[in-house]
C-alpha cells in the first residue's frame, strides 16, 4: 500500500522521566523521520516503507528489553494514506494496547504475525482487524471491552484536545453533563469521543439515544430503553426502565434535546433521583436548566483545527492556497458542519472559488450525503432546526440581532429590539445557542447573523432596526464626545469595543437620503480613527460626510473638517486641505475653540516648508485657547511650539513648554500628540548630555504611542528609541526594534515614518556605510517631495559620514554643502554644527587654517546652544586638527577628554572615528576641555567683552532692540519667550558695559 508508515511508542502507565528520556534515546537511533510536535507525549517516527517500520519495531521491543520498564514498553504501527491521520489512527491503535504489546493495523504487511480478529478503536470508526507484532495473552482495551452501542463514525475527529481533557474532567465528576451550541458546531462529536475515551469507567455500557425523531415526551424512556436492550411496557416504560436501572453502572448518551427539551429534563431529573451510579451526558442547542447540570458550550474550532478539519474532508492538500482556505475557516466562524460542507465542493471548485461563494453562503453549503440527517444536509436547514424551535416574541428579537456587526450589549438589544420583556427573551436565545456570550458582550456567529438578516428582510423591518441601530449608536457616540477632551482612554473603551457597529451605523447613516445623522456620528467618532491603523478609512468616511453637504456652513461642517485634518495628518497631509477650509469656517462662525484647534493643524501643514509662519500660527491659537480656557486646544498648539524649539536647539526655553503639556496629555489620554511631545523631550535630553535618561523618556514616548496600534505614531516612536539605542552603541536591540517595522515596509507596503532615517543612523554605526546611503536615498534625493523641506537636512550628515568613511569624498562633500545651506535656512543649529564639524575634519590635511576655522563655528555653535553631547565630537575633531598641527601634546588631551566624557555619557564612537593619541595623564572633564581648547585657539577665540563677544542670537536680539521693539515683540519675531529676550539682553548688558536700552542704542550707533 502506498502512502506512509507511522510507528508510535509509549510506556503503558506512569513512569519516571529517566524512563522517558531513555525511550527518546532508543528511538533516535531508529531510521526514519521523527516528527517533532507540540504536543509530544511521546515518540513519532514516519517512514516511506512498511517494512522497515516493521523492522524498526521489532529493533525497539529488542533494545527496550534491556533498559528498565522497558516491558511496559507500547508500539503501533499503521499505514495510511497522508500523514496527520495516520499520526492520528496510530495513536488510537497505541492507546488499546497493553504492556509489551506491539500492534498493526491490516494496511501494515509483515510476516510472523498473530491476528487478534476485529476490534473497535476509540475514535469511532468501524472495527478493523488488528494483528500482533509480539505475544501476549491480555486482551486489547479496545472499545468492544463495554458494552456500548456508540454510533459509527466514518470520518477522522479533529482537534479539540483541550476540550476534551476539560469534559474528561468534568464527567468524572459529575452525574449530567450538557453540550450545548448552535446547529453544526460538532456537539454530537465531541460528546461521542468523550464517551469513547471514558467507556472503561462505566462497567454496564455506554448507550448512545438520538432524540432527533423523538417527538413525544413519552417516548423518550422507550428509546432509551431499545439503546441500552432493557424491555418495558408501553405507557409505564418510564417506571420499568429506572427499575431496571437502578442497580447498574452506566452513562447515558442524549442527543438532540432541543426539540422535546422539558420531557428530557423531566426523565434526566427521574435517572438522577433513582439511580445513583448512572451519569448522563446530553447534546442540546439549550441547556436543561436542573440542579447540578455542568453546561459546557461548544466553542468553535480553532483557526489551525478549522483548517486540518478542511483539508482532510477535501481529502488532499492544497498549499498554494493557505490563505484562501484560512479565509474560508473564519468566514464560517470555525464551525464543523459549515466547514464540511465548504470542504465537499473541493471536487468541482477551487478553494478560491469556494471562499467567494462564501458571498451566499446558504445557497453553496448543501450537500446530498446519503446516512446523513437531513437538518445537517444544508446549512439553512440546520439553522431552520433551531429558529423552528422558537416562539414569535423570540423570532422577532432574533432577526433583529442581525443589524448588530461584531459585538453588542444587553442596552443596544434594548434600543434595537423592539418587545416586551426583551431581556428574558433575549436569555432564552443565548440558552438556545443562536447568541454567543463573551466577558459581558454578546455576538452571532456570522452564519447565524446572515441567516437572521435574511429573516430580517423577509419581515420587512430591515430598514427600521438600522434606523434604531443607528439612533442608538449615535447616541452613545455623542453622549461620549465630551471625553475626548478629558479623558480618551475613558472614551476608548466606551467606543472602540464597537468599532464593527459604528462601521455599519456610519454606512447606514451616510447612505441615507437624509444624511444628518450619519455625519454627526462621523464628526463624534473621529479620533476612532487614530486608533488600529485605520486612518485611511477614516478619511474615507470623513470626505463622504464632507461632501454629502459641501455647501454646509454650519459647526457641523466644521467639526467634520476639522475630524478629517486630524486623522489625515497621519495618512495624507496633502491631500486636501481640510485645515485650512476648517479655519475659514471656524473663522466665519466666530467659534474661538475651532479656530485655535484648526490652527495648529494649519500650522502643522506648514511646518514642512515654513517653521517661522507654522510658529506664528501655533502662537495664534495658544493665544486663543489660553483666551477661552480651552487646554485641550491649548496643547496642541504648545506641542508644535515644542517640536519647533527643539529644531531650533533652544533647549532651555523647551524644558518649561514640555513640563506645560506633557502630563496633561497624558492624563487626558491623548496619546499621539503626548507620544510626539515625549519623542522631542527624549531627542532634547540627547542632546543636551543626558542620553540615559533620554532613552528612558523614548521608552515612555512608545509606551504612549503603542496602544493606539497605529503604525504611524508607533513607528515614530520606535524610531526614536532605536536611534538613541544606536547612538549609545545598543545597535542588535536598536535593530530588534525596528524589525516588526521592517517586515510591515517589506509586506505591506506601509511607508514607516523615520524609516531611513533611523536604519540609515544604524547602519552607519554598525560600519555598514552602503546600506547607510541606500535607506536614506528616498529622503534625500534631489528629486524626492521632501527635498525642498527640511527633512534632508535632518539625514544628511549622517549621509556624508557613510560616504567619506565608504571612500565617497565628492559626494560626501556636496552633501555637506547642502546640509549646510539646509540647517542655515531654517535654523538647525545642531545640524549646522554636525555639517561644519565633518567639513573641517575634510579639510585637515590640506587647509588646516580653514579646518580650524569650521571646526571652531561648529564648537561655538555647539556651546551657544547647549549641546552638551556633541562637544565630544568637537573635542575629538579639535584632537586631530592637533595632532595633524604637531601638537600632539594637545590632541592626547583632548581626545582623553573625549574618551572620558563618551564613557560618562554614555555616547558610542561610531565605527570610523579616527585614531588618536593618548596621555596618562587625568582627564579633563567635558567643560574643562572646551574651556581649553577655546583659550588656546588665542585671537581666534570668542572674546569675553564687546561687540566680537556676543553671539549669533545676541546679535539679532539687539538690532531688534535698537529699532525699538518691545521684549514681546522681539520674541515673536524671533520665535523666544519674553523672559528669554530679557535674559539674552541681561548678557549683552553685562558683555557691553551698558545699563538699558538707551544706553545700548547709543553705542550701537557709535
Amino acid at each position: 500500500m502506498s502512502g506512509v508508515t507511522v510507528l508510535v511508542a509509549s510506556y503503558a502507565g506512569a513512569v519516571s522521566a529517566p524512563a522517558h528520556v531513555r525511550l527518546q534515546g532508543l528511538v533516535d537511533k531508529l531510521p526514519g523521520e521523527k516528527l517533532v510536535r507540540r504536543d509530544a507525549g511521546w515518540p513519532v517516527v514516519v517512514y516511506d516503507d512498511p517494512a522497515e517500520a516493521v523492522a524498526a519495531a521489532r529493533a525497539l521491543r529488542e533494545a527496550a528489553a534491556g533498559v528498565p520498564a522497558g516491558e511496559l514498553l507500547r508500539i503501533a504501527v499503521h499505514t495510511g494514506v497522508s500523514r496527520v491521520p495516520s499520526v492520528r489512527h496510530a495513536e488510537e491503535l497505541l492507546a488499546i494496547a497493553n504492556p509489551g504489546q506491539t500492534l498493526l493495523t491490516a494496511s501494515v504487511s509483515a510476516d510472523e504475525v498473530t491476528d487478534l480478529g476485529m476490534h473497535r478503536l476509540r475514535d469511532l470508526g468501524s472495527p478493523e482487524r488488528i494483528f500482533e507484532l509480539t505475544s501476549t495473552a491480555a486482551g486489547l482495551r479496545s472499545l468492544d471491552v463495554v458494552p456500548n452501542n456508540l454510533p459509527v463514525m466514518f470520518t477522522s475527529f479533529v482537534g479539540r484536545q483541550t476540550q476534551l481533557a476539560a469534559l474528561r474532567t468534568q464527567l468524572s465528576g459529575n452525574r449530567l453533563v450538557t453540550l450545548t451550541g448552535p446547529g453544526g458546531s460538532g456537539k454530537t462529536r465531541l460528546a461521542a469521543q468523550v464517551a469513547a475515551q471514558l467507556a472503561e469507567r462505566w462497567r454496564d455500557g455506554v448507550w448512545w439515544v438520538d432524540l432527533a425523531a423523538v417527538t413525544e415526551s413519552t417516548q423518550i424512556a422507550e428509546a432509551v430503553a431499545a439503546a441500552v436492550g432493557v424491555m418495558v411496557e408501553a405507557g409505564d416504560s418510564k417506571r420499568l426502565l429506572l427499575g431496571q436501572l437502578r442497580g447498574t453502572q452506566a452513562l447515558i448518551c442524549l442527543d438532540n434535546c432541543e426539540q422535546i427539551i422539558d420531557g428530557v429534563a423531566e426523565f434526566v431529573l427521574a435517572v438522577q433521583t433513582s439511580c445513583p451510579e448512572v451519569s448522563v451526558l446530553a447534546t442540546s442547542r439549550e441547556p436543561l436548566d436542573l440542579p447540578g447540570e455542568v453546561v459546557w458550550r461548544v466553542p468553535a474550532l480553532a483557526p489551525d483545527e478549522a483548517m486540518t478539519l478542511f483539508v482532510e474532508r477535501a481529502g488532499s492538500e492544497f498549499p498554494e492556497s493557505e490563505k484562501a482556505i484560512r479565509s474560508i475557516c473564519t468566514r464560517l466562524d470555525g464551525m464543523p458542519l459549515a466547514l464540511e460542507l465548504a470542504a465537499a465542493w473541493v471536487r468541482t471548485l477551487t478553494p478560491e472559488q469556494i471562499e467567494t461563494g462564501l458571498d451566499d453562503r446558504f445557497g453553496l453549503l448543501t450537500r446530498n450525503t446519503r446516512g446523513v440527517a437531513a437538518r445537517q444536509q444544508t446549512l439553512t436547514a440546520s439553522i431552520d432546526w433551531s429558529h423552528d424551535l422558537l416562539d414569535p416574541d423570540e423570532r422577532n428579537v432574533f432577526r433583529r440581532l442581525a443589524v448588530f456587526a461584531g459585538g453588542f450589549t444587553l442596552d443596544a438589544v434594548r434600543a434595537v429590539c423592539d418587545a416586551t420583556a426583551v431581556l428574558e427573551i433575549f436569555a432564552r436565545l443565548v440558552d438556545k445557542s443562536l447568541v454567543v456570550a463573551e466577558d459581558g458582550r454578546y455576538r452571532l456567529l456570522e452564519t447565524i447573523r446572515e441567516y437572521a438578516g435574511t429573516r430580517l428582510a423577509e419581515a420587512g423591518e430591515l430598514e427600521a432596526a438600522r434606523d434604531l441601530h443607528l439612533d442608538y449608536y449615535l447616541g452613545v457616540a455623542e453622549a461620549a464626545e465630551p471625553l475626548l477632551d478629558t479623558d480618551r482612554e475613558a472614551w476608548r473603551a466606551a467606543i472602540e469595543p464597537d468599532r464593527e457597529n459604528y462601521r455599519a451605523a456610519l454606512e447606514h447613516g451616510l447612505s441615507s437620503e437624509d444624511p444628518g445623522r450619519g455625519r454627526r456620528l462621523a464628526a463624534a467618532l473621529r479620533w476612532l480613527w487614530n486608533l488600529q491603523a485605520t486612518g485611511h478609512e477614516g478619511i474615507g468616511y470623513l470626505r463622504r460626510a464632507i461632501e454629502r453637504a459641501p455647501d454646509d456652513r454650519t459647526l457641523l461642517q466644521a467639526r467634520l473638517l476639522y475630524g478629517y485634518a486630524t486623522v489625515a495628518d497621519t495618512v495624507d497631509p496633502f491631500g486636501y486641505d481640510a485645515a485650512g477650509r476648517g479655519l475659514e469656517l471656524a473663522t466665519e462662525l466666530g467659534d474661538d475653540r475651532m479656530r485655535s484647534l484648526f490652527l495648529a493643524l494649519v500650522a502643522v501643514g506648514k511646518f514642512f516648508t515654513g517653521f517661522q509662519e507654522a510658529w506664528e500660527l501655533a502662537a495664534e491659537g495658544r493665544r486663543l485657547a489660553e483666551g477661552i480656557g480651552n487646554d485641550h486646544a491649548r496643547d496642541a498648539n504648545i506641542a508644535l511650539q515644542c517640536v519647533l524649539v527643539s529644531l531650533w536647539d533652544r533647549h532651555d526655553e523647551l524644558r518649561p513648554l514640555l513640563e506645560l503639556v506633557t502630563e496633561g496629555l497624558i492624563t487626558s489620554g491623548e496619546r499621539g500628540i503626548a507620544s510626539t511631545v515625549l519623542t522631542v523631550w527624549s531627542e532634547s535630553l540627547a542632546s543636551t548630555g543626558e542620553l540615559h535618561r533620554a532613552v528612558a523618556v523614548a521608552e515612555r514616548a512608545l509606551a504612549a504611542a503603542e496602544p493606539l496600534a497605529d503604525f504611524h505614531r508607533v513607528g515614530t516612536a520606535r524610531g526614536q528609541l532605536a536611534a538613541l539605542l544606536a547612538r549609545t552603541g545598543r545597535l542588535a536591540e536598536a535593530r530588534e526594534l525596528m524589525h516588526p517595522l521592517l517586515e510591515l515596509a517589506e509586506t505591506a507596503g506601509a511607508v514607516v515614518p523615520n524609516l531611513g532615517q533611523v536604519m540609515g543612523l544604524i547602519s552607519y554605526r554598525s560600519g555598514e556605510y552602503e546600506a547607510a546611503v541606500q535607506w536614506t536615498e528616498r529622503e534625500t534625493s534631489l528629486d524626492s517631495p521632501l527635498a525642498r523641506t527640511f527633512v534632508p537636512a535632518m539625514l544628511l550628515p549622517t549621509v556624508a559620514a557613510a560616504l567619506r568613511a565608504g571612500g565617497r569624498e565628492a559626494e560626501a562633500t556636496e552633501a555637506l554643502d547642502r546640509a549646510a545651506e539646509l540647517a542655515r535656512r531654517y535654523n538647525l543649529p545642531r545640524i549646522l554644527a554636525d555639517a561644519l564639524d565633518q567639513q573641517g575634519r575634510s579639510l585637515i590635511a590640506e587647509q588646516p587654517d580653514q579646518a580650524a576655522d569650521l571646526l571652531h563655528e561648529a564648537l561655538t555653535t555647539r556651546v551657544d546652544h547647549g549641546l552638551r553631547t556633541y562637544l565630544i565630537d568637537s573635542l575629538e575633531s579639535l584632537a586631530l586638527l592637533a595632532d595633524h598641527t604637531n601638537r600632539s601634546a594637545d590632541a592626547a588631551r583632548l581626545a582623553n577628554a573625549a574618551a572620558a566624557a563618551r564613557a560618562d555619557s554614555g555616547y558610542a564612537a561610531p565605527p570610523d572615528r579616527p585614531v588618536l593619541p593618548t596621555t596618562d595623564e587625568a582627564p579633563m572633564s567635558l567643560d574643562e576641555a572646551v574651556a581649553y581648547v577655546r583659550r588656546t585657539r588665542g585671537t581666534r577665540g570668542r572674546p569675553s567683552s564687546g561687540w566680537a563677544s556676543l553671539t549669533p542670537t545676541e546679535q539679532e536680539v539687539v538690532a531688534l532692540a535698537v529699532e525699538g521693539l518691545s521684549n514681546p515683540e522681539i520674541g515673536e519675531r524671533l520665535f523666544m519667550s519674553r523672559g528669554t529676550v530679557k535674559t539674552h539682553l541681561a548678557h549683552v548688558y553685562a558683555k557691553l558695559g551698558v545699563a538699558n536700552r538707551t544706553e545700548l542704542a547709543s553705542l550701537k550707533k557709535t
